[in-house]
């Protein structure tokens, strides 16, 4: 089984571009199941519900999110109607949609989760409790088990790999836009990288105009972030899963580039 996990969407121009390759890229690859971070996908940050919807119908299985996901009203109804979009797990229980999902991908159940860091960001509850509660509450329920560690320290994410190595099949980060060159097989089993980079405009600052950045560096001065235009660029990671036994293995790993 193929797994193909995809980095931050950043810009329209992006999910645009996603329905123009996705599917025959899926096809060449032999990819069974996507899953992306999409919670900067719409005009002005953030993802509504439209948007959602035709990352869906573009060839993305399920859609992870994070600190951002919640800009839109819009998307609010739909985090909590469909089962194909996840939000981060330790928000408080109020907060619309759910933190994980169980898909069902040709008789394989994908149970996909999403946490947010808490160095350098929101403080929320703690990321290790809120993916192991969900671990125990859904134990024999799922046959490959994915993580998106939307966290901005790349200590935390690797600490939170390595406390979950060998009970989570796939482990990955987003949320810094810029891929990280440690994909590898930890110890116990699990596949993991830290950061799965963006899919976005490649000649940009993580997706917004290069000029518009530099010049708030700077000046410190208030700025209009923009999205940037040109060539978009998909960054993110193949995870090859042994799935015939009685326990899935992941046999392979390897960053991506289309």
């Amino acid at each position: 089984m193929k797994i193909l996990a995809l980095g931050d969407i950043v810009s329209p121009l992006a999910v645009e571009e996603l329905g123009k390759r996705l599917w025959s890229y899926r096809k060449q690859e032999k990819i069974d199941f996507v899953v992306a971070n999409g919670e900067n996908a719409s005009r002005g940050n953030g993802l509504d519900a439209e948007m959602a919807r035709q990352i869906l119908d573009y060839g993305v299985d399920v859609i992870t999110g994070g600190n951002h996901i919640w800009q839109k009203n819009s998307l609010r109804e739909f985090l909590d109607s469909s089962k194909y979009i996840v939000r981060p797990l330790n928000f408080p229980s109020r907060s619309a949609g759910n933190g994980y999902t169980v898909v069902d991908c040709s008789g394989v159940k994908v149970m996909v989760m999403n946490v947010s860091g808490t160095v350098y960001m929101e403080s929320l509850s703690c990321p290790f409790g809120a993916v192991e509660a969900v671990l125990e509450r859904e134990k024999g329920k799922y046959d490959v088990a994915l993580l998106d560690i939307h966290a901005e320290a790349t200590g935390e994410k690797y600490a939170l790999a390595r406390y979950f190595d060998g009970r989570i099949h796939g482990i990955f980060g987003t949320h810094t836009h810029v891929q990280t060159a440690d994909e590898q097989i930890l110890p116990k089993g699990s596949g993991y990288i830290t950061d799965l980079g963006m899919c976005g405009p490649k000649n940009s600052i993580l997706g917004v105009k290069s000029e518009i950045i530099i010049e708030k560096m700077i000046t410190k001065m208030p700025v209009r972030f923009e999205f940037a235009e040109g060539e978009i660029e998909f960054s993110g990671v193949i995870f090859d899963f042994d799935t015939t036994g009685n326990e899935t293995k992941i046999v392979g790993i390897r960053r991506i580039k289309f």
